[in-house]
């Protein structure tokens, strides 16, 4: 399944790269969905950080929860949302990678989730932060990915109907 984190309109002007964060976490949430996989998105305190930025809202089928916690599984509603799908292998994006995406994917390997974070769609305030962050969960187990390589995984084979749909995001 797919997880974006926190990517709000507030907050998305303050990080590294917001415009290729964007563009791939789109890439990963369009082909989610061309291909059957469920979706969460999180939004932490909307009341002040804005809600999800209009590029990857309103996407029909995904779940959106509000938070407080900085990792996820410690909201009881992401928690409860997250084991009634039923999927153990969880792709995680969004921002910040330092305090949210880190402290979520901790929780989510201590809880025995396999865990993928696309390092390309994943964003903090400064790339020193965000490098410790892969550097962090790398050691901790979490599989380290980009976009294409999400992508790719998903559609197993050329030629299909969904990788005719899914190519030119890729390309």
């Amino acid at each position: 399944m797919l997880v974006i984190i926190d990517m709000q309109e507030r907050l998305v002007p303050a990080m590294q790269a917001p415009a290729r964060t964007i563009r791939n976490s789109r890439t990963l949430l369009s082909s989610a969905h061309e291909l059957g996989i469920p979706v969460i998105m999180t939004e932490q305190y909307p009341a002040g950080l804005g809600h999800t930025v209009p590029e990857l809202a309103g996407t029909p089928g995904t779940i959106v929860l509000e938070k407080m916690h900085f990792s996820c599984m410690e909201d009881d509603r992401f928690s409860e949302t997250l084991a009634r799908l039923g999927r153990k292998q969880v792709i995680l994006a969004g921002m910040e990678a330092h305090i949210c995406v880190v402290q979520t994917a901790a929780s989510m390997i201590e809880q025995k989730y396999e865990v993928f974070v696309v390092s390309d769609a994943t964003a903090s305030r400064t790339l020193e932060s965000e490098q410790a962050c892969i550097a962090r969960l790398s050691a901790s187990g979490a599989g380290i990915v980009t976009t294409e390589m999400v992508v790719f995984e998903w559609l197993g084979k050329a030629g299909t109907p969904a990788f005719k749909t899914l190519l030119p995001l890729i390309k």
